[in-house]
């Protein structure tokens, strides 16, 4: 290993701990192992989730982005400039999914991308991945809560006149059933993602009934912008601005490895879970995006908050279809929140019981939840979400933060599959390593793109990212904790180089 390591019970030591079982005190007594119980304080429930728990857990993560935010790429691009950026952007997510499926089969562990990253580049990669992983799932869940706030207000529920009632309740209701137990939440997951998908499909029936070819490009086009005309009504530039909004129609399934290690069979469970969750995003994907423009107009819907209600009341007025749908939007948003809930928590844990971030975040509780990982980051959350209300920007720090996670966990796939060609891989990636440099270079595009669109968000971002990699520099790079999977996986790499030099 290339940093020190820490022994759980010798902060400043250096050193793998003692392998399970104890050592031999003077005697003959047995010791108990100090790596043993460190984990054991910081263990999940294992074989909780399944092929249709973790699918429904991808889809989970997303499906808020089918409901509103894309829409606002039709301002950045038109129909024809977000079209390209969403397909560039499937093909990004479908690359990297099959890269992180590999990866998850090789390290089934709950530190997702930062444990593959770990692995390939060193605790500073790993370092690096994690925590904009962890910009990304704090963010999301404070920018979403806002918009659940939004519709509780305009949907007239309970009453309410102020967003931060419901932040409240949202965090105080939807961190309790984490705490009560994985299965449990992932099964609330499932129920309620099953009803906005279900949702999302009679929209799109009902959408189609109005579609005409010609309300898709009715944005007045910008002729002093290169390479313009009607399906381009801001030239080729809004292709690539386009590409942050083409990205909410996937943005999140790359957090189904997170559930690594309490999935039954993961090695073969992962790669099934995120196909079929990639899957039903593409094809959810195409029938909004086309059914949403079709019937009521790219121009129409750039700008509003709720792009399909908006598409079925083209005359202003509420029908029984568009409540549906708009009661529909805020079942998605909640699943979405929930599911980001979970994966935040689960980056948190493996970060903290590997010694990146303060160790005690990591203790889970008899139900073996990370409870400090839930609670901490559900309070910032909370924070950010009553004191600037602003969704919008917070999601964009999120974008950013995932983006450079992309990037770094499509590396990982290329480093490993050069320098351990001969790893025992359960699932390899169709494409090899030309898929994960197809995912590397998108991502890098979409990083760049980000500027384009919100360039305070983006320094937000790297403010925040740099003052975390300050204090990796500066402290827990010297504290790290050898028994941890994923510095375990490292060690034995390392071991096994030097037996082969």
């Amino acid at each position: 290993m290339t940093e020190q390591s820490a022994s759980p019970t010798d902060p400043m030591g250096g050193g793998l701990p003692a392998a399970p079982g104890g050592t031999a005190a003077p005697g003959g007594t047995a010791r108990p192992d100090p790596a043993a119980a460190y984990l054991e304080r910081r263990a999940l429930r294992r074989g909780s989730a399944g092929p249709l728990l973790l699918t429904g857990l991808g889809v989970a993560y997303v499906v808020s982005g089918d409901y509103s935010g894309w829409n606002a790429g039709l301002a950045e691009g038109g129909f024809g400039g977000l079209a390209v950026a969403a397909v560039l952007m499937g093909l990004m997510y479908a690359c990297m999914v099959f890269a992180l499926a590999e990866l998850s089969a090789i390290l089934p562990t709950a530190g997702g991308g930062y444990g593959f990253a770990r692995r390939a580049l060193g605790p500073w990669g790993g370092f690096l991945t994690g925590t904009a992983i962890l910009i990304e799932y704090v963010l999301a869940p404070a920018a979403i809560v806002c918009f659940i706030g939004d519709y509780v207000e305009s949907l007239g529920l309970f009453g309410l006149e102020s967003g931060w009632p419901v932040y409240l309740v949202c965090f105080a209701l939807f961190l309790g059933v984490h705490l009560w137990g994985v299965g449990e939440a992932l099964r609330f997951s499932l129920v309620v993602t099953a009803i906005a998908v279900a949702a999302l499909l009679v929209f799109v029936a009902g959408a189609l009934t109005e579609f005409h070819t010609g309300a898709l490009d009715d944005i007045p086009v910008d002729h002093g912008a290169f390479g313009s005309g009607s399906w381009l009504p801001f030239g080729l530039l809004g292709i690539w601005a386009a590409f942050p909004f083409g990205m909410w129609f996937f943005l999140g399934v790359e957090g189904v490895p997170l559930a690594a290690e309490e999935t039954r069979d993961p090695a073969r469970t992962l790669p099934k879970a995120m196909a079929w969750s990639m899957g039903i995003l593409l094809l959810l994907a195409l029938l909004t995006f086309v059914a949403a423009t079709g019937a009521r107009g790219s121009s129409a819907i750039q700008d509003v908050g709720n792009p399909l209600v908006e598409a079925l009341e083209p005359h202003g007025e509420a029908t029984a279809l568009s409540r549906v749908v708009n009661y529909a939007g805020l079942a998605g948003l909640v699943a979405s929140f929930f599911s980001l809930i979970f994966a935040g928590s689960r980056q948190l844990f493996a970060l903290s019981r590997a010694g990146y971030l303060p160790r005690f975040l990591s203790l889970t509780s008899r139900r073996k939840a990370p409870y400090l990982g839930l609670l901490l980051p559900g309070a910032l959350g909370f924070a950010l979400a009553a004191g600037s209300g602003d969704g919008a920007t917070m999601l964009n720090i999120a974008v950013f933060g995932a983006t450079i996670s992309y990037a770094l966990m499509s590396l990982s796939h290329i480093v490993l599959r050069r320098r351990e060609p001969h790893l025992d891989r359960p699932y390899r990636t169709p494409g090899g390593i030309l898929t994960s440099s197809v995912a590397f270079v998108l991502a890098l595009a979409a990083l760049v793109a980000t500027f384009l669109v919100d360039k305070q968000a983006a320094l937000i971002a790297l403010a925040v990212y740099a003052a975390a990699l300050a204090y990796f520099a500066l402290y827990s790079r010297r504290h790290l904790v050898a028994a941890a999977p994923e510095e375990e996986f490292a060690a034995l790499a390392k071991a096994e180089e030097e037996l082969k030099s």
